[in-house]
């Protein structure tokens, strides 16, 4: 529990506050800004837009209540589809903690050539990999980065593994920032048991230890520049029905905005700024999974929601193989046919493994303002991406018939499900249109992306904005290309290296007494 985080929807009158600096968004940039400015004797103020669920809270919630009180319109946020795309729903947080409560806690390095590509093709040096390391091994500790063990595999993973041995596709087991895993499954909706370390239990905690100040409820409309500096922010505190009511103000000299790729560049820009590159080069990771069904008893509910991986065809094909298995009443949202068709998939989730792909994207993406607070998100995937999509969908099933699958369902829309590789060649020997395709986005980046130069992108190698000095971003925003690889880590590691350019570690003070405002009994 976050001791001190004052709940605005229960604030009466309007709020003005002062701080060295004011944080906007508290997911794994904004928790570890916050943190590591708390801890170097700032005085920090953490605004969120969502509202503050205890982990004690939220593991009481059914995962569809989870979706409707914490992520961005209940889960159902889409990417549009322009061309050959499919409508891409994109999963974002919006409570204190961010898209961090509801990931499955996995945790990738940047890939090196990833890092290569940064360095000697847009020459950001400050992305390096020596430049990174000490930050990566700090966010590993805090959050305490480990190896899925053998007995926390589940079923479903197990034969993900077996059928890639049988193509000899080598496979590597995921590591999560967890602490005490019952591998019960549920990842994605905020671990019951605490055992997953996301922000809300670890870097938020801290932060407040060290005298952050965190309010939720906190709708942020607007930086306050003062001529090409930052000064402040302005927004509404939110009512109990979720509505801007009460105006807030914090005047601070620093502003971190931290609230992930589909809202910063929207507070940017409704804020002035003009980048040519804002809201611009969006990337998503496509992501797609095949159903396998089995005559053995599989319960691929019981283990790590995630736990082995392969990077096989990445170089080559941009592509990562990952085992996930969700709750059953999500998967069944996504079986073909009505009625006793439906129903039959849905007695069959005991015999059933998934399996999935994500993609390593361009930047086709595009983010607008909108007219209700949530913006207008665009993609259009590259002829590649396409086929790299309908190739890890091959993989996938692939795997799944020689691990034994006696029936495969593919995420495509209509379309009936494969009894042999025979048929799955047939099916796919001519791709339909993408847009047929069920795919889903949990790692949107890189619409305010970094850059060497002003012209190329929207913050500088420091994190700081190229158009308003003290403005500073601190999310997967500032990726300037997609990683291929599940983004927690990244973000944590990159934002703390932008909170050690605001201000150098130092000897923390002693925590000052500080008191909210109460409003009139």
């Amino acid at each position: 529990m976050i001791d001190g985080v004052v709940r605005g929807r229960e604030v009466r009158r309007p709020l003005s506050l002062k701080a060295d600096a004011v944080v906007v968004g508290s997911g794994a940039g904004g928790a570890v800004v916050a943190r590591e400015l708390a801890c170097a004797g700032r005085d920090v103020v953490v605004l969120e837009e969502g509202g503050y669920y205890a982990a004690e809270h939220y593991a009481t919630m059914t995962p569809t209540n989870t979706f409707r009180r914490m992520a961005r319109e209940a889960s159902l946020a889409s990417a549009v589809g322009l061309g050959e795309t499919p409508l891409i729903p994109v999963l974002s947080g919006k409570c204190v903690g961010g898209s961090s409560v509801l990931t499955g806690g996995v945790c990738f390095r940047i890939p090196d050539e990833v890092l290569h590509g940064w360095v000697h093709d847009l020459g950001l040096h400050a992305l390096a990999a020596e430049a990174l390391e000490e930050h990566f091994r700090a966010i590993e500790r805090a959050v305490h980065v480990e190896t899925v063990p053998d007995a926390m595999q589940s079923r479903s993973a197990e034969l993900f593994v077996e059928g890639a041995a049988r193509l000899g596709i080598p496979m590597k087991r995921l590591r999560r920032n967890t602490r005490g895993c019952r591998g019960e499954g549920r990842c994605n909706f905020g671990c019951p048991h605490g055992a997953k370390l996301s922000v809300d239990v670890s870097m938020l905690p801290d932060a407040s230890a060290h005298g952050a100040r965190i309010v939720s409820d906190a709708l942020v409309e607007r930086v306050v520049l003062d001529g090409s500096r930052a000064a402040g922010v302005r927004g509404r505190l939110l009512d109990e029905t979720g509505e801007p009511a009460i105006p807030f103000e914090v005047t601070a000299d620093v502003v971190v905005v931290a609230c992930g790729s589909l809202h910063t560049p929207v507070l940017l820009r409704r804020s002035g700024l003009r980048a040519r590159h804002l809201g611009r080069d969006l990337t998503l990771h496509p992501s797609t999974r095949v159903y396998a069904i089995f005559d053995e008893r599989v319960d691929g509910w019981d283990g790590a929601f995630q736990s082995a991986y392969s990077d096989h065809f990445f170089e080559s094909d941009g592509i990562t193989l990952i085992s996930a298995f969700g709750v059953p009443n999500l998967l069944a949202a996504g079986f073909p046919g009505v009625g006793a068709r439906h129903r039959r998939y849905v007695e069959l989730i005991p015999h059933m493994a998934a399996f999935g792909a994500m993609v390593h994207d361009d930047g086709g993406g595009r983010v607008r303002r909108w007219v209700s607070r949530e913006p207008l998100v665009t993609y259009r995937m590259a002829a590649r991406d396409r086929g790299r999509l309908f190739k890890a969908m091959r993989v996938l099933a692939e795997m799944a018939f020689a691990a034994g699958a006696r029936e495969v369902l593919l995420p495509i829309f209509g379309a009936p499900p494969l009894r042999s590789v025979g048929e799955l060649e047939a099916r796919l020997a001519d791709p339909p249109s993408a847009r047929r395709v069920e795919c889903v986005a949990f790692h949107p980046l890189g619409s305010a992306k970094m850059s060497a130069r002003a012209r190329d992108g929207v913050v500088r190698p420091s994190g700081e904005t190229w158009e308003a000095r003290g403005l500073y971003v601190a999310d997967g925003s500032v990726l300037p290309t997609s990683i291929g690889v599940n983004s927690q880590l990244a973000i944590m590691a990159v934002a703390r290296k932008i909170a050690h350019g605001i201000a150098p570690p130092a000897v923390p003070r002693a925590v000052r007494a500080f008191s909210w405002p109460r409003s009139p009994s």
